[in-house]
């Protein structure tokens, strides 16, 4: 089954990640074809930029992953220390690649008890026995 990988990178103090994509777009990208990926894209984000890759298997990712381009590629994003995500998966604000669980329901789920009406008007009645139902009488 074909897997989607994702290589984010993020704008440092002194280059952003836009310069970083436009100096290894075109190694990454031609280093990803010749190694078997089925799809790739680049797109910008308010952070950075990312490379999201699909490969038909984890082997074909690990051969691309351990190639000299792209080690030297990765080696070189604008913030070294915190600037660089890899990661299964479609990056950004992407979906999921499996469908969400389903949420637990409110309360667990669970039907309400039935209130013991009758056991309320009966405690009601005993504490109220001096008081006599008003009649309306209409004239």
């Amino acid at each position: 089954m074909a897997e989607w990988w994702s290589i984010e990178v993020f704008s440092g103090d002194k280059l952003p990640a836009s310069q970083w994509r436009y100096a290894y777009e075109d190694a990454l990208t031609e280093a990803a074809v010749t190694h078997g990926a089925l799809y790739w894209d680049w797109y910008d984000s308010q952070y950075g930029v990312v490379f999201e890759v699909c490969f038909a298997t984890d082997e074909q990712w690990a051969a691309f992953r351990q190639l000299p381009t792209v080690r030297g590629a990765l080696d070189a994003v604008p913030d070294p220390v915190s600037g660089l995500i890899v990661y299964k998966g479609r990056g950004g604000s992407s979906g999921r690649v499996q469908p969400r669980k389903p949420k637990p329901l409110r309360g667990s789920g669970a039907a309400a008890l039935p209130l013991p009406i009758d056991d309320i008007f009966d405690d009601w009645t005993s504490w109220r026995r001096d008081l006599q139902p008003h009649v309306l009488q209409f004239a």
